[in-house]
């Protein structure tokens, strides 16, 4: 029998009984409402406040006891004012590392990122086609013709806190990317009335740009080099526009871009703002997060906007956070107005409640541990958190994942090649993962055995061999086992 009978190489096959799986890291995304109306008001106030709660209750110091009691590991704050990261520091260093309450801990997230946004971003076209074209801050004219809303360049920003280590070098932005650059954009799509393409000018397709603030692909290592995609944006809300519903099918096109993204099939047009093309290859890890302003079932967003991320085949949209049975999505409105659905699972009270905040986790490379909604009901002892007037019109969602083995990240630019009468296996093995050799000669469960096997591992190029020898005794199966590292 030919060498080549003998072997028959399985490759990728994972999850081996071995090192435990890493601790199951807290998620969390939270619009929070820090806006203000104007440059530098959110700083100054921030500054003025007392970090202590009992001297002056205060948004800060709600939002603040929010996250001390849920301590999230990796977190997304929308509606945060930019301003080159100096609040984002500040609210960071003096409130949340200053215990809310007695009994609580301050919360410590050394690693943080502000993101540059495109709200009050001028365009210096007249995008509202109220006949001027208005390229002074400081008026809501001046904000309806920027690329996204807001008074001022910063305005609704989004920052990143992480206790785990960013990859701040491979961080990709969007902020630039233009609409009409999506195949099949609603922006070019001629329906509506009248369709966009009459609403907005010639020069002014030219230039719009996708995202009302900017969607951020912000590489997160969890331990050993297990990397996360944290996916964030902030699409507009669906709504203050015409008949023409230039907000709603923007909505739905800055939620599609995620849905494009996370998909080699569908990512091949996307460029990042440094020029790097495509999204995140096949298998990768990631959360998608942040308020996408679209409710599945309700609400004022075109239809199937929110479920583009819900019902996506490589997201597990499976475990719903909620409020629980007494939560406040299942209290704050008796009659609903019309909503549909279970409202445990709302994120935000206008509208009669919707779930427009999302944690979702990718089916590869993580399991579902836990998450809620955080909404204490009016029975709840934590209700005086967020008080009866919220310090936000939405609630924080977390979700506990832990990482799973991601054959796409352990095993990078794998090959196979015949040696004489062996079989050497080279591939990229990034920290973070053992791997060893097994073997069976029937394929069937619990025939794999070790043989002791164990590929070697330059510590300079992270470069993995093995080499697999032949058998004299007939046909036996090889598959390479990957396990987490001690």
């Amino acid at each position: 029998m030919s060498p080549f009978l003998r072997h028959a190489l399985l490759i990728f096959s994972a999850g081996v009984a071995g090192a435990a799986p890493p601790s199951p890291v807290r998620f969390a995304t939270y619009n929070v409402s820090f806006f203000r109306a104007a440059e530098g008001a959110l700083l100054a106030e921030l500054k003025a406040t007392p970090a202590s709660v009992a001297s002056n209750p205060a948004n800060f110091h709600q939002v603040a006891e929010a996250l001390q009691r849920i301590r999230p590991d990796v977190l997304l704050l929308n509606e945060f004012d930019d301003d080159g990261g100096q609040s984002m520091n500040l609210f960071a260093d003096k409130f949340l590392a200053t215990p809310q309450k007695p009994g609580l801990e301050g919360l410590n997230l050394p690693v943080r990122y502000a993101a540059r946004s495109n709200t009050g971003v001028s365009t210096g076209f007249d995008l509202d086609n109220n006949g001027t074209a208005v390229t002074t801050p400081g008026t809501e004219a001046y904000g309806n013709d920027c690329f996204g809303f807001g008074t001022f360049p910063g305005q609704y920003g989004l920052v990143v806190y992480s206790r785990f280590p960013i990859e701040l070098s491979k961080i990709r932005t969007f902020q630039l990317f233009k609409w009409k650059d999506l195949p099949g954009s609603q922006l070019l799509l001629n329906s509506g009335t009248p369709p966009l393409t009459t609403y907005y000018s010639a020069g002014e397709q030219e230039v719009l740009r996708l995202s009302s603030k900017t969607h951020l692909d912000v590489p997160v290592d969890l331990g050993g080099g297990i990397i996360a995609h944290l996916l964030a944006s902030h699409p507009t809300p669906p709504t203050f526009d015409g008949a023409e519903n230039k907000n709603g099918k923007r909505n739905y096109d800055e939620i599609r871009f995620w849905a494009d993204y996370i998909d080699p099939a569908r990512s091949a047009y996307i460029q990042d703002d440094a020029g790097g093309r495509g999204g995140l290859p096949a298998g990768a890890r990631f959360v998608v997060e942040g308020d996408q302003n679209a409710d599945p079932n309700d609400g004022d967003t075109l239809t199937g906007a929110a479920r583009q991320l819900t019902q996506h085949p490589l997201i597990n949209a499976s475990f719903i956070p909620s409020s629980g049975a007494t939560g406040g999505g299942a209290n704050f409105s008796t009659a609903n107005n019309g909503q549909t659905g279970n409202r445990i699972h709302d994120t935000a009270a206008f509208s009669g409640g919707l779930r427009v905040d999302y944690v979702l986790p990718s089916k590869a490379g993580f399991s579902v541990f836990n998450g809620a909604v955080f909404w204490p009901g009016p029975s709840d002892p934590l209700r005086t958190v967020i008080g009866d007037i919220d310090p936000s019109d939405h609630h924080m969602v977390w979700m506990d994942l832990r990482p799973q083995i991601s054959l796409a990240e352990a095993v990078v630019d794998f090959d196979a090649a015949w040696t004489g009468s062996a079989v050497t296996l080279t591939w990229q093995a990034p920290a973070g993962y053992q791997y060893k050799v097994q073997q069976s000669s029937t394929l069937t469960a619990g025939s794999w055995v070790d043989t002791g096997i164990i590929p070697d591992i330059a510590p300079e190029t992270r470069e993995a061999s093995v080499v697999v020898p032949a058998s004299a005794a007939g046909k036996v199966f090889y598959r390479l086992a990957v396990s987490f590292a001690p």
